[in-house]
C-alpha cells in the first residue's frame, strides 16, 4: 500500500469519519414491562376451602407475536415491528403469569400452573391470537384478541370457549404509547376472562 493512502486512512480514521463499529447515534433500545394495572389496586382475596384447582396453560401466541418486539401495523393485512421498542419478556408468557396471578388473587380457584404434578379440577388454556398497535391513524388503538377454552378434567368436556376483544386508544403516538394502552388491554381482557370464568365455575 502507498504511504500516501496509509496517511489518508490514518487521517479519517483520527478525524472520526470512519467508524467501525455500529451507528453511535442510533437511539437506544427502550425495554417496556407489561403489566396488569389492576393487580396495583387489588387486595388479595382469601382462597375460599372448596375451591376447585384451576391449572392454566402458559398462554400461545401466532409466529409474528412470538418475540419481544413490539408490533405495529399501519394498514389491514400488514404487520411490522417497532426498531427501538422490546418487551421484557414475550407477551404470551408473561400474559400467562399476569393471568394465574389476577385469577389467584381473586381467591375462587386453586390456581397453578398446568404441567407439574398438581392435579386439576379444570384446565385453562388461551391464545393471544393479535397483540398489536393498529397504527392506520394517529395515534391508533392497542388491539388485543383472546381465545379461551376451559375444559373439566375429570368428566373431560370442554365447559366454555370464548374470544375477548380489546380496543385501547393510545394517547401518544409512539412505543411509549403503545405500550401504556397494551398494559390497559390486559387489565380489561383479564377482567371479562374473570367474569366468564366465574359464570363457569
Amino acid at each position: 500500500m502507498k504511504p500516501a493512502l496509509v496517511l489518508a486512512a490514518l487521517s479519517l480514521l483520527l478525524t472520526g469519519c470512519i467508524n467501525f463499529g455500529g451507528e453511535t447515534n442510533a437511539p437506544a433500545v427502550v425495554y417496556y414491562v407489561l403489566n396488569d394495572p389492576a393487580l396495583k389496586e387489588a387486595e388479595p382475596v382469601s382462597l375460599r376451602a372448596d375451591a376447585p384447582t384451576l391449572l392454566v396453560l402458559d398462554t400461545t401466541t401466532g409466529g409474528f407475536y412470538d418475540t419481544d418486539q413490539l408490533v405495529f401495523s399501519r394498514s389491514d393485512g400488514t404487520r411490522s415491528q417497532y426498531q427501538f421498542a422490546r418487551w421484557t419478556e414475550r407477551p404470551g408468557k408473561r400474559f400467562a403469569d399476569l393471568m394465574r396471578t389476577r385469577l389467584d388473587r381473586q381467591g375462587a380457584w386453586n390456581v397453578s400452573a398446568a404441567g407439574g404434578y398438581v392435579r386439576g379440577d379444570m384446565l385453562l388454556d388461551t391464545e393471544l391470537v393479535e397483540f398489536y398497535h393498529n397504527a392506520a391513524s394517529k395515534p391508533g388503538q392497542m388491539r388485543l384478541v383472546l381465545r379461551a377454552e376451559l375444559v373439566d378434567l375429570k368428566r373431560r368436556t370442554l365447559l366454555g370457549r370464548r374470544v375477548f376483544e380489546q380496543q385501547v386508544p393510545l394517547t401518544t403516538y409512539d412505543a411509549a404509547g403503545a405500550a401504556q394502552a397494551a398494559n390497559l388491554a390486559v387489565s380489561l381482557a383479564l377482567d371479562e376472562l374473570s367474569a366468564w370464568l366465574a359464570m363457569l365455575q
